[in-house]
C-alpha cells in the first residue's frame, strides 16, 4: 500500500506525463499541386496571343515539333525530352507574334535523375524529317522544386529539300508527385521580336506558383 501511495503522490506532485511537442508544420501543404490552376498562368502572356487548351498527349519533345517516332542520342536523354511519360497532361498553348507558348502539368512518372542530367549536357533528337540539338542551360531556381532548362535548335527538311528551322526554350520543374514544363518555340527567321529564355523562366515561376495556389 505504501508503494501505491508513493506513486499516487508522485503523479500529483509531478503532474501527468507530458504529451510530445507537436511537430513543426509540414511544407507539403504549401507545395501541394492542383493541376486545374495551370490556366491561371495565362494572365502573364503578352497582349495579342490566342490561347487554346492542350488536346492529347503533350511533352516538351512534342512542343518542339517531333512526332511519336522520335529518339535521342544518348538514349537516356529521352527522359529530359519527355518527363511526362504516359501520364495525361493538363495545360494550354498560345500563339502570337513572338512565338508559340506551351504550359503543362502532369503526374510525374518519377523523380529527376541527376545522373541523366549530368550525362546530357548536349544531345541530339530526331524524328521523321526533323533533327535537333538540345543544350542544357542555366535553370531558374524555384522553391521546393528541381528545375532543368534546355535550348533546342531543330531543322526540318520539307519537300524539294527546303529546310525550315525553329528554336525552343524549355524549363521543366520537378515538383514531387507532379512535373510541370513551359516551352517557348520561336522562328529564328521572323521579322517580329521573339520571346526569350527569360520569358520561359518567368512563366515557369508563375505557372508553379499558380499550381500551388
Amino acid at each position: 500500500m505504501g508503494a501505491v501511495a508513493a506513486v499516487a503522490m508522485c503523479l500529483v506532485a509531478c503532474g501527468a506525463p507530458q504529451e510530445p511537442a507537436p511537430e513543426p508544420p509540414s511544407s507539403q501543404a504549401s507545395t501541394r499541386i492542383n493541376p486545374a490552376r495551370v490556366d491561371r498562368a495565362r494572365a502573364d502572356l503578352p497582349p495579342g496571343y490566342e490561347v487554346a487548351d492542350l488536346d492529347g498527349r503533350v511533352a516538351p519533345v512534342t512542343a518542339w515539333g517531333y512526332g511519336p517516332q522520335w529518339s535521342t542520342e544518348p538514349a537516356q536523354c529521352a527522359a529530359l525530352a519527355d518527363p511526362v511519360g504516359d501520364a495525361a497532361a493538363e495545360g494550354w498553348s498560345a500563339s502570337g507574334p513572338g512565338g508559340i507558348v506551351y504550359a503543362a502539368v502532369a503526374a510525374a512518372p518519377g523523380a529527376m535523375d541527376r545522373a541523366v542530367v549530368d550525362a546530357c549536357g548536349q544531345w541530339t533528337v530526331s524524328g521523321g524529317r526533323t533533327t535537333g540539338t538540345v543544350t542544357l542551360a542555366p535553370a531558374p531556381p524555384l522553391p521546393d522544386a528541381t528545375t532543368v532548362a534546355m535550348s533546342t535548335d531543330s531543322t526540318t527538311v520539307v519537300e524539294g529539300g527546303t529546310e525550315t528551322r525553329s528554336h525552343a526554350e524549355t524549363v521543366t520543374a520537378y515538383l514531387g508527385d507532379h512535373v510541370a514544363f513551359v516551352t517557348v518555340v520561336t522562328d529564328p527567321g521572323s521579322a517580329h521580336p521573339q520571346l526569350s529564355a527569360e520569358f520561359a523562366a518567368t512563366l515557369i515561376d508563375k505557372t508553379v506558383s499558380a499550381l500551388r495556389g
